[in-house]
């Protein structure tokens, strides 16, 4: 398995997005944002599209589509209040209504540059309109995972090096901004960031089974970990190794999409953990 050049290219960025997705997805449960991760993946779609739409590369689109409406997101979420204007609203991040109106926008110009695309040439615009809700790890090439597991990691990073003050305004935002803690930019950040692994998760697993990335494996080990930074490692530890282990079955079953196999175990591991508790 490790002798195909494909396969030790899905294992370098899989491993990384994986370990993305567990460590942010710990605080998007623990912050109640795991709708806004999924819409995300789905900002993904019309970013990707736009992009080939415009003759640009497909990653510029992810990644800016992504970042721009997370942090938006972010600044929607933390919005001055009608009463006691500049107070951070609750950690649980933009109202559903809100992100609602954004699933339809976002899909909506999915399917606009879908159809700009067939204009031009039917078969490249289902194939990357594949590509981007369903992922193509096994496409990666050398570079591209490179860079994917890059960006991944460097997210992973950011998301760690706040960590602490994220989880104290994660717990008590009204405690944290009377201490000093900057609750707004912080929450803006984690969602800008949140953007950036959601386009690297994207290649990944497609836009369409992000959420089973970001959510199973953090909700695991919500289950299974009282301390908050022992939940963190056992998040993206157990991301990881559904990762690799999706790709290993995947690999032994080539019919198998990797995509789908390391969402079904991902799921099915949160499965059993409800179960154990």
């Amino acid at each position: 398995m490790l002798g195909q050049e494909f396969m030790r290219n899905a294992l370098l960025a899989g491993t990384c997005v994986a370990l993305a997705c567990g460590v942010s997805g710990w605080f998007a449960v623990l912050r109640g944002q795991m709708f806004a991760g999924d819409a995300l993946g789905h900002v993904a779609f019309p970013g990707a599209l736009a992009a080939a739409a415009a003759g640009v590369d497909q990653r510029i689109g992810l990644l800016t589509a992504t970042v721009a409406v997370g942090i938006a997101l972010g600044a929607l979420a933390y919005a001055p209040r009608a009463r006691g204007a500049g107070a951070p609203s609750s950690a649980s991040g933009a109202g559903d209504a809100a992100i609602g109106t954004a699933f339809t926008f976002v899909l909506g110009l999915g399917v606009f540059f879908l159809a700009r695309l067939g204009a031009s040439s039917q078969a490249g615009s289902g194939l990357q309109g594949a590509r981007t809700l369903f992922g193509s790890i096994f496409g990666l090439g050398a570079g591209e995972a490179r860079l994917t597991a890059a960006a991944a990691l460097g997210a992973t990073l950011l998301v760690l090096a706040i960590a602490r003050p994220l989880l104290f305004a994660s717990v008590a935002p009204e405690v944290a901004a009377a201490r000093g803690v900057r609750v707004r930019v912080l929450g803006v950040a984690f969602l800008g960031l949140l953007g950036v692994i959601a386009a690297g998760a994207t290649q990944a697993v497609g836009a369409l089974l992000l959420l089973g990335l970001l959510a199973a494996p953090a909700a695991s080990a919500h289950r299974l970990a009282a301390r908050p930074f022992a939940g963190i490692a056992l998040a993206g530890a157990l991301a990881v190794a559904c990762t690799w282990a999706g790709l290993a079955l995947a690999f032994a079953i080539p019919s198998l999409p990797p995509s789908s196999a390391i969402i079904a175990l991902a799921v099915a591991l949160h499965a059993l953990t409800r179960w154990l508790r």
